[in-house]
């Protein structure tokens, strides 16, 4: 562990992620608010890489992500290139663009006559499962003690979309849900066991589902095919004595309810959502992550109204009961600049925590809606 008086390298901060994290969770003073601007395929561009070769490379990821930590100091490593790995080592195929993130080139299978071929993946084996584990382990060796290191776990129901195509099962929810129940059923069993190979190699599962989402699904079809799965995948995490965040993209408000229900400890709450909602509804029962617009904000936004909408949040959440974490809504675009990064961490830095008392006048004046 870090000495206390240690700065970190960037100079700015003076406790590291991990003892900021366990202090506020204490309720003791720290020095800021955690921030997590979710770093995905930008850490190509901290380290000068492409896109394409941070995803088949266990040393090249590794190596991205701990650059853009030591560059920007945030409070959380996600090892991450896309949502596809899982379902890649089940047989989905998957288009890797030279310089940008890898999409969805065809599903693992076409129709429910393909259910009985597909297996729950090795992570050790299919795909670039291992060249993850891979990574997480370099970025543990080298930079575990200072901050939590997490990898991105895809939700069953969405990996399940990406094994049947998600418009044939958006109609089997409704036609025939006993194999919509059997694709999450194979897609939990690959997420339990990439979620195992996580806690080997020193990391944490971090659970992200973006087919979850009311934008996508009815809270009842949520209820049904995605909330279960979930619920055990926290169980597990929780059995291996760690905490669980979940990030569901797009619209979340009929479901936060449900979403705290999974056990999960702390809700990544996407731009598209309202955190003083959230913090009103749900913030009683969970920490709350969030919400920095990804796009309008961190990709184009000023250095100035990056500062504001970080403001707006803390104003929003920083009260929230059991905690708040300043972050970006979603994943940051590829070629988010880097100096915006910056500064979002120096303007949660700038407000420093507690939250001073001019501020909390400030707010109590202007209140946010």
């Amino acid at each position: 562990m870090p000495d206390s008086t240690t700065l970190r390298p960037s100079q700015k901060d003076v406790l590291f992620p991990v003892q900021r994290l366990q202090a506020y969770g204490k309720g003791l003073p720290v020095d800021r608010l955690p921030c997590v601007p979710i770093v995905g395929n930008t850490a190509a561009r901290v380290l000068g890489v492409s896109v394409s070769s941070l995803r088949n490379n266990g040393k090249i990821l590794a190596d991205a992500h701990i650059a853009a930590y030591r560059r920007f100091g945030y409070d959380n490593i996600r090892v991450f290139t896309d949502l596809y790995t899982i379902a890649e080592g089940m047989g989905a195929q998957i288009r890797v663009p030279e310089d940008e993130t890898a999409f969805l080139g065809e599903s693992a299978i076409q129709s429910i006559s393909g259910i009985a071929s597909l297996r729950p993946v090795n992570p050790y084996r299919d795909g670039v499962l291992p060249e993850h584990i891979e990574a997480i382990k370099r970025v543990v060796q080298e930079v575990g003690s200072e901050v939590p290191v997490t990898a991105a776990l895809t939700g069953p129901f969405t990996n399940a979309s990406f094994l049947i195509g998600a418009v044939n099962l958006s109609r089997l929810v409704l036609k025939d849900p006993a194999s919509v129940h059997h694709l999450c059923q194979l897609s939990l069993d690959s997420a339990l066991a990439f979620a195992e190979a996580i806690f080997e190699a020193g990391g944490t599962p971090s659970l992200t589902d973006a087919m979850s989402s009311s934008s996508v699904i009815s809270p009842k079809q949520f209820e049904e095919f995605s909330y279960p799965y979930l619920k055990v995948l926290a169980d597990y995490i929780h059995a291996k004595g760690k905490t669980v965040t979940l990030h569901i993209c797009g619209k979340t408000s009929p479901i936060w309810d449900k979403m705290a229900d999974t056990g999960a400890d702390c809700l990544s709450i996407d731009n598209d959502a309202n955190l003083l909602d959230a913090k009103n509804k749900i913030g009683h029962r969970i920490r709350l992550m969030g919400n920095v617009h990804p796009s309008a904000i961190m990709l184009q936004g000023t250095h100035q109204e990056i500062r504001r909408e970080v403001y707006k949040c803390v104003a929003a959440a920083y009260d929230n009961p059991k905690g708040f974490v300043v972050a970006s809504g979603c994943s940051l675009p590829t070629e988010t600049p880097l100096e915006n990064i910056d500064a979002m961490l120096d303007a949660v830095r700038e407000i420093g925590y507690p939250v001073s008392a001019e501020l909390k006048e400030e707010i109590a004046n202007n209140p946010l809606q």
